[in-house]
């Protein structure tokens, strides 16, 4: 059981970042002057990651996903920083939206916990990766109407994405 998990979590890992690194990267949202829409579905790596994982383990894993992120963007960091922050937070949306049980099942998925469920920790884990990321590329609260501009932009767009893939494929671990 745990090395089916572990072996899913790895091919789900290698899928995500192909469509993300090779497919997204690509594609460019600009309707003339309008460029805040960043498609941006990697952060359901960490979302979907073992629920007994070790914490600490947790956060070193995004962070080395996020430089690997970093390494094809060009980006300084950037990425390293907003996963390994949205992985120190996953702990507390994990314990906020803990359901009346608690948790039962090791995979964080909506085939576990229902589309509901999985749609409010992708919800919260996702708005916080996108609010870092984009505040961290700025470096500076000038630019304060981008970084939410395209923080909500891109949360919707990513988010929709994500709740298509995962409906589409359902995962079961």
């Amino acid at each position: 059981m745990m090395n089916s998990l572990w072996s899913r979590n790895i091919i789900r890992t290698l899928f995500v970042l192909f469509i993300q690194l090779v497919l997204l990267k690509r594609i460019n949202l600009t309707f003339g002057d309008f460029n805040y829409v960043h498609l941006t579905i990697y952060p359901v790596i960490i979302a979907l990651l073992p629920y007994k994982m070790n914490r600490p383990l947790v956060i070193v894993a995004a962070f080395f996903l996020g430089l690997f992120v970093d390494f094809f963007y060009d980006s300084l960091g950037v990425h390293a920083g907003a996963c390994t922050f949205v992985a120190f937070l996953r702990y507390y949306f994990l314990a906020f939206i803990s359901p009346r049980d608690g948790y039962k099942k090791d995979a964080l998925t909506s085939f576990e916990y229902g589309v509901p469920w999985f749609l409010t920790y992708m919800s919260m884990l996702l708005f916080a990766h996108l609010l870092v990321l984009y505040s961290y590329e700025a470096f500076s609260f000038v630019y304060i109407k981008e970084i939410v501009l395209r923080t909500i932009f891109s949360f919707i767009a990513s988010l929709f994405l994500v709740m298509v893939g995962v409906l589409i494929f359902n995962p079961k671990y």
